[in-house]
């Protein structure tokens, strides 16, 4: 009998709780010992469309989903209609047994060789907790039953998110659930073939999306200010600060738009604070005239841009990696700004605080280039993988009060430098008043036009870009360093990816992944040479264009030959991934 190796899906409209339930029953998995890797598909709209989140459950540490599904929670016949396909024989569809289901759609379901499990769902939730709400904790029980997984999780879950409603609520709660558990366990569990069972002495692990991670790596990293205007998916970013405000002294400003923020964020950066301003690309596109001046201004401000589909207001909740050419080039002008492209849950803790050095380093924008998938998706982490040890605070050319007060001389903000970078102070020492200047300016921070003052203050801001490339970081090499077929990807393409080179290696060693996070300076000659000692090289982005592959192409002059492309806004499976490289071995 199969255990601890299956996925759950729970699929409902918008409004109906799939993602409370869902949350809920990952952490009782993760809290026995589990490893978890929880995906969210949900619309823009906030009730009703189809929503579903698929928990995925191992012994193994996990990096994606699949696409296979073992049980189907169906709050909704949508829901049975569109994911049946992905249930195998010997699965099963867990749903109330008064949901309206067209005969057709049950007739293809038994044709799979697939289980139905009805549950009084509804009639447990309304006679025994006294609420039909509460059909979605009667569900998660009712699959926790199927599976044989001990009730006590579950109990104790329901006790963490209920407890400060009060008693009366945890109680209702209970007992919907051990009636669903008690049902289900007693009805159908003897004939289902997967079952979950605890990992005695596992070690407790953390639970998070990449979002939390960022912004817990960017409060370790001394994040001090963060303004913004909520944006999908990187507003919960701003969210998960302003709910830690008071515990780590920051300052929080959600503000009334994104240019606003932005500005906010420069000038916090200006006084000295690391500033943060978290969005997604339409926003992003409203900043990007405040982005040329914190570069004309050598002001260094973090921007976190979890992308998503566009062009204008796109798919809001969906996943693309659509912006990464955008980045390089945003803004007027030709300055530095450095491009990170985190792709796990551990990528994004560091670029949380990596980016605040970089930034203040090379005084200059960074931006942190994450997406939906990264952002929204979840991992059992151990809790050692979120490296607080490595965590450095490295604040650049900045002087201190001592050494403005042993300062000889004029303090000149814009000194031109051999590096490109000029000593910065902080404003409102004595010997450190100077302008911040937006127009092109002399080493002291004045207006100029002349042309040995632009040819020498742009030359010098340019400097920066080969000074900073001494900080970019080579991609990482996954898979077995002899297989002919090379893989190139960037941000969260890697975690799908690691899982498909488990199955296309699991006979003889075929394909390696590249992974580049450092987008901006390229480090280009690190991608040549691993591009050099390929024999087949395929680019794995989610954009129509292979906006990494051009990159590659301008930076080294090479042309990766094959593209496996996904832009239809949903993530890479591994599943993907493995058909995308056969179909190109087998051309």
């Amino acid at each position: 009998m199969p255990k601890n190796d299956l996925t759950f899906l729970l699929g409902g409209e918008a409004g109906q709780g799939i993602e409370s339930s869902a949350t809920g029953f990952a952490k009782a998995i993760a809290h026995a010992g589990l490893h978890i890797f929880d995906l969210r598909d949900y619309r823009s709209r906030i009730r009703g469309g189809h929503n579903f989140a698929q928990i995925r459950v191992s012994e193994q540490p996990i990096t994606s989903h699949l696409e296979t599904v073992h049980v189907l929670l169906a709050m909704t016949e949508e829901a049975v209609r569109r994911h049946y396909v992905q249930i195998p024989a010997g699965g099963a569809v867990l749903y109330d047994e008064d949901l309206p289901v067209d005969e057709a759609v049950w007739q293809a379901v038994r044709e799979r060789g697939v289980q139905r499990f009805p549950v009084p769902l509804r009639k447990i939730a309304e006679e025994i907790g006294g609420a039909a709400v509460m059909m979605n904790t009667a569900a998660t029980a009712a699959a926790a039953g199927v599976t044989r997984f001990p009730f006590s999780y579950i109990e104790d879950i329901i006790r963490r998110n209920f407890g400060k409603r009060g008693e009366a609520m945890v109680s209702a709660n209970l007992k919907v659930a051990d009636a669903a558990y008690t049902y289900a366990l007693e009805h159908y569990a003897g004939g289902f073939d997967h079952t979950i069972e605890p990992i005695p002495g596992a070690p407790p692990r953390m639970l998070l999306n990449g979002n939390e991670a960022f912004a817990f790596g960017a409060v370790a990293g001394g994040c001090r200010f963060a303004a913004g205007y909520p944006m999908t998916p990187g507003s919960p970013v701003l969210e998960w600060l302003a709910g830690h405000a008071n515990q780590y002294g920051l300052v929080v400003k959600h503000t009334e738009d994104e240019i606003a923020a932005i500005c906010m964020a420069v000038g916090a950066g200006h006084a000295g604070a690391r500033a943060l301003v978290p969005t997604s690309g339409g926003g992003f596109s409203l900043m990007v005239e405040a982005l040329g001046f914190a570069g004309m201004s050598e002001t260094p401000v973090v921007i976190y841009n979890a992308q998503r589909p566009g062009p204008s207001t796109g798919l809001p909740t969906r996943q693309e990696q659509g912006d990464l050419l955008f980045s390089l080039w945003a803004s007027q002008g030709e300055f530095l700004r450095v491009v990170l492209a985190p792709g796990t849950h551990e990528e994004a803790f560091e670029a949380g605080w990596r980016a605040f050095n970089l930034a203040e380093t090379y005084q200059t924008p960074v931006i942190v280039l994450g997406d939906h998938f990264l952002a929204t998706s979840s991992r059992t982490l151990e809790q050692d993988a979120l490296d607080l040890f490595a965590v450095k605070v490295e604040r650049g050319k900045l002087l201190s009060p001592a050494e403005l007060d042993a300062l000889e001389g004029e303090y000149y903000r814009y000194a031109i430098t051999e590096d490109g970078i000029s000593p910065r102070a902080v404003p409102g020492h004595p010997k450190a008043v100077y302008v911040g200047e937006g127009n092109e300016h002399d080493y002291q921070g004045r207006i100029a036009e002349e042309i040995e003052d632009r040819v020498a203050l742009n030359a010098k801001r340019l400097r920066k870009l080969e000074t900073a490339r001494a900080s970019m970081r080579p991609p990482k090499r996954y898979g077995p360093a002899e297989a002919p077929v090379l893989l190139v990807g960037w941000g969260s393409t890697v975690m799908p990816a690691l899982e498909a080179l488990r199955i296309l290696n699991a006979e003889r060693p075929t394909v390696q992944y590249l992974h580049i996070t450092d987008v901006w300076p390229f480090p280009a000659e690190a991608v040549a040479q691993a591009l050099g000692e390929a024999r087949v090289t395929i680019a794995v982005e989610n954009n129509a264009l292979g906006q990494m592959a051009r990159l590659v192409r301008q930076e080294t002059g090479i042309r990766l030959e094959h593209f496996i492309s996904k832009y239809d806004g949903r993530p890479f499976s591994p599943e993907y991934i493995v058909r995308g490289v056969k179909e190109v071995l087998h051309a």
